[in-house]
């Protein structure tokens, strides 16, 4: 789609609190994911605070639910950032730290070039996948006709 490109949001709900030692790990490598996705072709901007994380940035009904904002060029860069690089390491101990979510957790949408949305924006994004299913306006890596990476992973992670 020219004059667009794709916004993502990502929430999880920690197992544990935030400074809780088993979960150091993933804490201790969010800098390391953050880089490498600013690094990553496509990237156009994520969502963060002055500690360069979004991590504090909970809903307050549950503080245990954190969430990743991000704006991309293009599904595909997305799409090779999660599982061709650091963060697919990350992403296969995602059950180390985070409960299973009882819904959709994962949205994507269209935003024009140079909009950065608000993290009240992708919420309600979220929350339009979850009542409605997949469309044009909220979807899932379903949606995407070429989204293999994806497949695969999500092939080998039944497996297992």
């Amino acid at each position: 789609m020219s004059g667009f490109h794709i916004a993502e949001l990502n929430v999880a709900r920690l197992r544990y609190d935030i400074n809780d030692p088993r979960i150091a790990d993933f804490v201790n490598n969010l800098d390391r994911v953050n880089a490498a996705a600013e690094r990553s072709e496509g990237f156009v901007w994520r969502l963060k605070d002055e500690g360069g994380t979004s991590v504090e940035m909970t809903r307050e009904a549950d503080p245990m639910v954190i969430p990743n904002l991000s704006v991309w060029t293009d599904v595909t860069s997305l799409e090779n950032f999660v599982f061709k690089t650091v963060h697919k390491r990350i992403y296969d101990r995602r059950a180390e730290w985070f409960e299973v979510m009882d819904r959709m957790h994962f949205v994507m949408w269209p935003v024009p070039v140079g909009h950065q949305p608000s993290l009240e924006e992708a919420r309600d994004r979220l929350d339009h996948y979850n009542k409605n299913g997949s469309s044009d306006q909220a979807f899932g890596w379903e949606h995407v006709p070429n989204a293999n990476l994806w497949r695969t992973a999500r092939c080998a992670g039944s497996a297992a």
